[in-house]
């Protein structure tokens, strides 16, 4: 689904990614993981539009999506979540959720100023693909609540939620469990898988380790901005190159 060739990230001379180069396979759960500082968060802003490559090269089944904006991205069906979820906190949970479907729709300021039927209809659509992915992520109960209102956890879930409400075919998790208590982290891996379960592909950055390790089909490993490996968690958890530079050797040996 999406192919990764030597791409690379410059910020004023310094390397933050470094002539990455791996592909993800469709319906499976793939996972970055590594030290803070390798690189794993740009990898994701490069994918999703909000970086610019300096050099490399992106498809997304079969398309060269390199350097293409975010809005552009998202309409071929990638969505993400970032490492602190930023919501509307005045607002309520389902009307942070209803913006998530409007990249899909067309009204213009003519349709808001004269209410058009497109417009009404829109904002049904809006409102029903919202209510669907609260559904999906188990926070149907708290839709009028206020997002001040609601724990980290929950947060977490909305989140999720918003980047479904995009209709997307690949998600992109940036510390989806970030925060969270191991209980909960066990909730949102259930989650996951069930994204997969239902057709979506899922990528994830997350320090985790257990977690990864149950989940993934596949991780790849960053320091320094470059891929040190890539492979199945029981390849991952034995290379020495992952254990010196990450995991350590009593994670190894578990």
């Amino acid at each position: 689904m999406l192919e990764i060739t030597a791409l690379t990230k410059l910020f004023f001379g310094l390397t933050a990614v470094d002539s990455v180069t791996t592909h993800f396979e469709r319906g499976q759960v793939s996972a970055i993981i590594g030290p803070n500082g390798a690189g794993k968060t740009t990898f994701f802003n490069l994918v999703a539009g909000t970086h610019k490559p300096s050099s490399g090269r992106i498809l997304f089944k079969g398309q060269d999506v390199t350097g293409l904006r975010p809005d552009h991205v998202a309409r071929l069906g990638i969505a993400r979540t970032f490492q602190t979820t930023h919501l509307f906190d005045n607002a309520t949970i389902i009307d942070n959720l209803i913006v998530g479907h409007r990249l899909r729709t067309r009204s213009g300021l003519w349709d808001v100023l004269v209410n058009s039927k497109r417009l009404q209809q829109e904002e049904r659509i809006c409102l029903d693909k919202a209510m669907e992915a609260l559904e999906f992520v188990g926070l149907a109960h708290i839709s009028h609540r206020i997002a001040a209102d609601i724990t980290q956890e929950e947060r977490k879930r909305v989140a999720l939620a918003l980047a479904l409400a995009t209709d997307p075919e690949l998600l992109l998790l940036d510390e989806p469990a970030g925060g969270v208590n191991p209980e909960e982290t066990v909730g949102l891996a259930k989650l996951i898988r069930k994204l997969v379960d239902h057709g979506k592909t899922v990528c994830l950055i997350e320090h985790k380790m257990d977690m990864i390790m149950r989940l993934a089909d596949k991780i790849v490993v960053l320091n320094n901005g470059g891929k040190i490996a890539e492979g199945t968690p029981a390849e991952i958890r034995r290379d020495p190159q992952v254990i010196d530079a990450y995991l350590g050797v009593d994670h190894a040996a578990l």
